[in-house]
């Protein structure tokens, strides 16, 4: 097991060496190695050329330079985009942090209770320095801010002490470039449902005279920050996860809403296949035994993090083009749930029939796929979608699988109005975060008014049962 330690550095030559050597010092649990990224953020003060000089001395220290003064939080995501290790801390380049402590902050996450560890300066253990009572304030005001908006409980949003599992910060955005970057990961963590713990730490903070480099400024923008991604759903990279699917994650109420229209058909026994991070799976109900499955590697570490603490729920590699994924598990299912993944198969006739495989007698197979073959445009194809469907060729799959069609109904129709619009006359590629929001909060409404409408929708759904023995 390897500890990342990312320290921005910038002007910080009176503390620099003194702090390295407090954190290559630092006591570790048994059997856990460090290594020392530290990113210098343009320093004018010669903190680059100790850490040139720190680097041939120390061989787990690894330095970056960035060109120039981007800011705090740019300095961080950097260490995070170099480090290596299995667990990612951050570390000030000052003395107001002490390493002594990395092993209780370590703690939670090896013994695999925590996915990430806040260290609390107010949590009423450790010695701390008597500062400035309105900085003290400010702190406190923020943090309940961004408990508000998070719905966490923690007493030091701010704090420096934040460590995390490293596949997890790996796929979330950094964005702020400056102090913003404490709020924003807090925001970030909270919508990805981290287990985070809070453990008690000293401080020894500075005073501006000693080279402390946050002001008030910096809160005004953290406020700001905090109040952003609130509203905004970024939590997770593009690169790790498609756009859309991320951008999904945030759209509670939408998911909610297809679980419900599916829950009539719903048995003991399920199995989502390409369950992707999870939007259904979270709103599918705990009291039943649930396999998330999904061919992705990235987004099964995902959903194995996600669900890890629930026994009745297990997680596996399925592959719908994989005669073999479905034999190992032939009739173990009451539902199989395959919801906006058909149209991703190039041969879905055959995925049909090994989902129709998994279902015990009487089992049923539940679809959602997009409608409407003429809707098809650039986001179907940046997507990866092979076709959009008809209602009578859905049907025909369903029947050539030996299955027995009990529903087939339209779904999501006012969401219809948004592709047209979006996808066919103004060409995008994507929909913004921004309307995926605005749809997810008009959903409520948009349940109560669509059973009067009767109009096609976006979607179909359909359900197959599988005849009983």
């Amino acid at each position: 097991m390897k500890l990342s330690v990312i320290m921005p550095v910038y002007n910080e030559r009176a503390f620099l060496e003194r702090i390295v050597q407090r954190v290559l010092q630092a006591p570790l649990p048994q059997g856990v190695t460090l290594e020392l990224v530290a990113v210098d953020d343009g320093s004018q003060d010669g903190s680059a050329d100790i850490l040139r000089t720190l680097v041939q001395r120390h061989p787990e220290v690894r330095a970056f330079f960035q060109p120039r003064n981007l800011g705090k939080g740019a300095a961080v995501a950097r260490g995070i985009q170099e480090a290596t290790g299995d667990i990612i801390l951050f570390q000030d380049a000052d003395l107001e942090y002490d390493p002594v402590h990395y092993p209780v902050l370590l703690e939670p996450i090896l013994s695999g209770r925590a996915d990430v560890v806040y260290g609390s300066r107010f949590l009423g253990s450790g010695e701390r320095r008597v500062l400035n009572y309105h900085h003290a304030l400010g702190n406190w005001a923020l943090t309940q801010l961004s408990n508000l908006t998070t719905g966490f409980n923690l007493t030091d949003m701010e704090t420096c002490y934040k460590v995390f599992r490293a596949d997890i910060l790996k796929t979330i955005p950094v964005r702020s470039r400056r102090f913003g970057i404490e709020p924003e990961i807090t925001a970030k963590i909270a919508k990805r449902h981290c287990t985070v713990y809070e453990v008690p730490i000293s401080y020894h903070g500075r005073s501006y005279a000693d080279g402390k480099k946050i002001t008030w400024k910096d809160g005004f923008d953290a406020l700001g920050v905090i109040l952003k991604y609130w509203l905004v759903d970024d939590c997770y990279s593009q690169r790790h996860g498609h756009y859309v699917l991320a951008s999904m994650s945030g759209a509670r109420r939408f998911s909610e809403w297809t679980v419900a229209a599916i829950s009539p058909w719903l048995g003991d026994r399920i199995l989502e296949v390409g369950a992707g991070l999870g939007n259904i799976s979270r709103q599918l109900p705990r009291s039943r035994r649930l396999t998330v499955s999904d061919r992705d590697e990235e987004y099964l570490r995902l959903l194995r993090l996600a669900f890890r603490h629930y026994e009745n729920i297990e997680v596996a590699r399925m592959d719908l083009e994989s005669d073999q994924d479905f034999a190992a598990r032939r009739g173990k299912f009451d539902s199989v749930l395959c919801l906006n993944v058909l149209e991703h198969i190039a041969d879905d006739r055959a995925a049909v029939r090994r989902m129709a495989s998994a279902l015990a007698p009487g089992g049923r197979l539940i679809l959602v796929v997009p409608q409407f073959q003429a809707l098809y445009g650039p986001m179907d194809q940046q997507l990866g979608h092979y076709r959009r469907y008809r209602r009578e060729g859905l049907r025909d799959l369903l029947e050539e699988a030996d299955l027995e069609v009990e529903a087939l109904s339209d779904f999501n129709s006012l969401g219809l109005v948004g592709w047209f619009v979006n996808m066919r006359l103004l060409r995008r590629q994507s929909m913004s975060r921004f309307q995926l929001k605005v749809f997810d909060t008009l959903v409520p409404l948009l349940r109560r008014i669509e059973p009067r409408l009767s109009l096609p929708g976006l979607s179909l759904l359909a359900v197959g049962r599988q005849k009983p023995s």
